[in-house]
């Protein structure tokens, strides 16, 4: 049993079909997966403005103590009397009660020169703090607010500041020390990774220990001076953080591709980072401080359950396809009686057609050999004329050739025999293009001389050229041009073509005809130009219609023309015809240069 090769409209269909399946599931999955990152994103952004109003309660609980410093005047005492051990006592006591009151780390007064006049804790008495960024700024009357780390134990603090004012002059500093191990405590409410950057864009509190003091974006020069100056990070080498993070997003939201495990770096061991899980990165800009809160929310179940729901899309659209070609099969089945039945009636009606196409054939044949016949007739009196004058010659040298033979003349019988044969030649020469234009033939298309064509029609109107005066203008010659023709139809068209032009000038003064031929993109082309009156617009539309013709009634059918053009386009041609733009009608016969490549479908 032969298998049956797929066609190529069931390969068309089948992948269109896959196409479906697979835009369907992309469309699934991608709905999903734009639900299920806006879901996040939204959770993520609650969790983020509650651990930011966290962290803001933390730090705004506590700063706004410098300020009631320069209220005590235990505090301005000492400012004005530093060396006097009695008001370092007092204010000493009020500092300690306050910090312990307030629960933060440290609270301390400086002069005007940076130097620790009293504090909380003992430790720091008499340290030089000029350097720090939140002495400068309240030392110029603003308040100071910094994140640093302690240089003395290592332990990091958020540093606000408040100038103390001594009538108009700033006479001093005071300062707290926040504690924010209340933060490193709340991350894990968020549930996810998360970090906190100051102004200078270094992650300074973060779930994730590998992330803490690292860098978000590389410094400028100018940036890298002021943090060697003011030593806030107690000599951190503070190297590049690992993920490209977009500082800009707060309400939007940054999709991070490949992001390696959560405390993992690029060279500490970690799978490449392709290997790493997507992340969802939101942030959050502090109320009235300089840090920025991001939070790395995990897109992996997102996209698993997109996946999901983008085999199901998919396996819905299958399960749709199959029904419906299911019910296309079901309908096949029963309409392949039916189908067998016109299959039937369309084989009888093609051999009936086929039928009708070969006796229209015959007929066309005919109709052809008739039109030969009818120009045959036409051009009897020119010939008969032709073969006058060699028959009587014939005649008379036949004779003369009996009297030279009775006087024993030889060489005079030879002469004469030698112009007879010579006179038989040129009569057969006259006939010779008559018999091949009147012979009945089917169609057989070759490699033809379209000069030779040219000349064989010409020749049977050379009579009535020299009769009617009209003057020749021929560009082609035999051996120059060829065509793939049947021969003998050719001439028929020319010869119509021809007669037709040689009609449209009779009683014109100066007639002219024009042969012209040379090849194209479309094939070898074959102009016969008259300067007769031309066509009008009516003769143009009907030119090629059956028994339509301008002549005068007796004179012609009106097939020549719709013979000739069934004739070129039988052969592959085209025959048109036109006015020339200097007077008269040209007809422009196209033909095949070579054999036509037929298509299947042909």
């Amino acid at each position: 049993m032969k298998l049956r090769r797929p066609s190529w409209q069931g390969l068309t269909l089948a992948l269109l079909a896959l196409a479906a399946v697979l835009g369907a599931g992309w469309l699934s999955f991608d709905a999903s997966e734009r639900q299920g990152t806006e879901a996040l994103r939204r959770e993520a952004n609650h969790q983020l403005e509650l651990f930011a109003a966290a962290v803001e309660g933390v730090i705004q609980r506590h700063e706004a103590a410098p300020a009631t410093v320069q209220l005590s005047p235990e505090v301005l005492a000492l400012l004005r009397e530093p060396q006097s051990a009695a008001r370092q006592a007092a204010a000493d006591l009020y500092v300690r009660r306050l910090n312990a009151h307030l629960g933060s780390l440290s609270v301390f007064v400086l002069n005007e020169r940076g130097l620790v006049l009293a504090s909380s804790d003992a430790g720091m008495q008499g340290e030089d703090l000029s350097f720090r960024p939140f002495f400068l700024e309240a030392l110029s009357g603003r308040v100071g607010r910094h994140f640093a780390i302690d240089a003395r134990d290592g332990r990091p603090g958020y540093f606000v500041s408040h100038p103390i004012h001594d009538g108009a002059r700033v006479a001093g500093v005071a300062a707290i020390k926040i504690s924010l191990e209340p933060i490193n405590a709340a991350w894990d409410t968020l549930g996810s990774p998360a970090l906190l950057a100051d102004s200078n864009q270094v992650v300074i509190l973060s779930s994730e220990p590998a992330w803490r003091y690292t860098r978000l974006a590389e410094p400028s020069l100018e940036q890298r001076i002021d943090l060697q100056l003011a030593r806030l990070y107690a000599g951190q080498s503070l190297p590049r953080f690992p993920l490209r993070v977009d500082l800009r997003i707060d309400e939007d939201s940054q999709v991070l591709e490949g992001v390696l495990p959560h405390g993992l770096r690029q060279g500490d061991g970690a799978a490449p980072a392709a290997a790493g899980r997507p992340m969802l990165v939101l942030g959050r800009t502090l109320n009235g401080m300089d840090w920025r809160l991001l939070m790395f929310s995990d897109l992996a179940p997102v996209r698993q359950d997109a996946l999901g729901m983008g085999l199901l899309g998919g396996l819905g659209v299958g399960i749709v396809l199959l029904l419906g070609l299911i019910v296309q099969q079901r309908r096949r089945l029963q309409r392949q009686q039916a189908l067998a039945e016109a299959n039937r009636r369309l084989q009888r009606e093609v051999a009936e057609r086929q039928q009708a196409e070969a006796t229209l054939r015959q007929a066309q044949d005919e109709l052809v050999h008739a039109g030969k016949m009818a120009a045959l007739g036409q051009l009897a009196t020119g010939i008969t004329h032709e073969l006058a004058q060699p028959l009587g010659a014939i005649r008379t040298l036949a004779g003369n050739a009996l009297e030279f033979m009775r006087r024993d003349d030889l060489a005079s019988v030879q002469g004469n025999l030698q112009i007879l044969t010579r006179l038989a030649d040129q009569m057969g020469q006259i006939i010779q293009p008559l018999k091949g234009f009147a012979r009945k033939s089917r169609a057989q298309p070759v490699r033809c001389d379209v000069g030779q064509a040219l000349s064989n029609a010409l020749f049977l109107y050379d009579q009535r050229l020299r009769q009617e005066q009209v003057t020749l203008q021929r560009e082609l010659e035999p051996g120059q041009l060829q065509a793939w023709f049947d021969a003998n139809r050719l001439e028929q068209v020319l010869v119509n073509l021809i007669g037709n032009a040689l009609d449209a000038m009779q009683g014109r003064e100066g007639r002219r005809l024009w042969l012209d031929a040379g090849r194209s993109t479309e094939g070898v082309w074959i102009a016969v130009r008259d300067n007769g009156p031309g066509l009008d617009e009516a003769t143009l539309g009907r030119l090629f219609e059956p028994f339509f013709t301008t002549k005068a009634a007796g004179v012609g059918l009106g097939l020549g023309l719709a013979i000739s053009r069934d004739i070129a386009r039988e052969g592959g041609g085209e025959l048109e015809a036109l006015n020339h733009p200097d007077g008269g009608a040209i007809f422009r016969l196209t033909l095949p240069h070579e054999p036509r490549t037929l298509c299947p479908a042909d």
